[in-house]
């Protein structure tokens, strides 16, 4: 980490690589995108593949499979390795296996292909936060961190919903070949704006087993696990769930919905954490189990 801060410095200390810092909120949003579009176009998916709504769901499970997977070893495996070229496999994973989504016809194939997808995504996430903050001097690490990450709310509030919107319209297949052409767009940015680094050197690298023995280290992560979990199983079915309430015709008017909440909550949170952060994640999570209960009593 020593290495990192010190590289961090571009020669613009009054100021943001915002460019640079755009394409990986943009990588950001290619992640989110990618894995919850299914998650409103559940039933076309389920018809043009000849299967259920329950099993086209599964191409989410997979995804974050994917990412649960190789996030660990691959990030290992790529820690030597410089740093825009890492990025850049990803950006082509998605490329790839999106493209493939777009085409198939075979069910096991998409899962396949989701698989993969969703590999491209967990060694991005190891990579977007390390890499914003190297290119930024230490007093404005927060700020780029901030930058970097803006794909994340986009996607779930404008992103998911517009797709969702496209998918209906012109067919799901479009709707991933469009993310396709992003990928392209995509790749000539970071080419052009992110600037490289070297990977770590042996002697710098932290050893997995520590990182596990961290205290705390643990029950936060099996805190996020059970919260992403329970997130995303409402979350990616929500088409024949809001179906119950007559609303099959608007699931993106309800998509929109929760992602201007999330726009709105991530500002809100931004301003506690740093004072009440235990406080915030024990409200953040209770609000989130009466709501799912709620859901429970009035699914009509």
């Amino acid at each position: 980490m020593t290495t990192w801060t010190s590289t961090a410095t571009t020669g613009k200390d009054d100021g943001l690589p915002l460019a640079a810092l755009l394409a990986l909120a943009m990588t950001g949003f290619i992640c989110i995108i990618t894995e919850t579009l299914p998650a409103g176009l559940l039933p076309q998916m389920a018809q043009g593949l000849g299967i259920s709504s329950s099993l086209a769901g599964q191409t989410v499970t997979v995804y974050a499979l994917g990412s649960l997977l190789a996030t660990i070893p691959l990030t290992i495996a790529t820690q030597g390795w410089r740093r825009r070229n890492v990025l850049v496999l990803t950006i082509v994973g998605f490329f790839v296996f999106n493209t493939i989504t777009t085409f198939s016809t075979s069910y096991w194939l998409t899962l396949a292909a989701r698989l993969f997808a969703g590999v491209s995504a967990g060694l991005a996430w190891s990579l977007l936060a390390g890499y914003a903050r190297r290119m930024v001097p230490k007093h404005l690490q927060g700020k780029a961190l901030a930058v970097a990450m803006v794909g994340t709310p986009i996607a779930l509030s404008l992103g998911v919903p517009f797709g969702t919107w496209l998918g209906v319209s012109i067919g799901w297949r479009s709707t991933f070949m469009a993310v396709s052409a992003l990928t392209l767009v995509l790749i000539a940015w970071v080419l052009a704006k992110v600037p490289d680094y070297p990977g770590q050197a042996g002697h710098e690298r932290l050893p997995l087993r520590r990182v596990f023995t961290t205290p705390g280290v643990r029950p936060v992560l099996a805190v996020v696990i059970a919260w992403m979990l329970a997130h995303n199983i409402l979350y990616t079915y929500i088409a024949p769930f809001v179906a119950q309430a007559g609303l099959m015709a608007d699931v993106e008017v309800v998509l929109l919905t929760f992602g201007v909440a999330a726009l709105v909550a991530i500002w809100i949170s931004g301003r506690l954490v740093e004072h009440h952060l235990r406080s915030t994640v024990l409200a953040s999570l209770a609000i989130f189990s009466i709501v799912s209960s709620m859901f429970v009593w009035l699914a009509h």
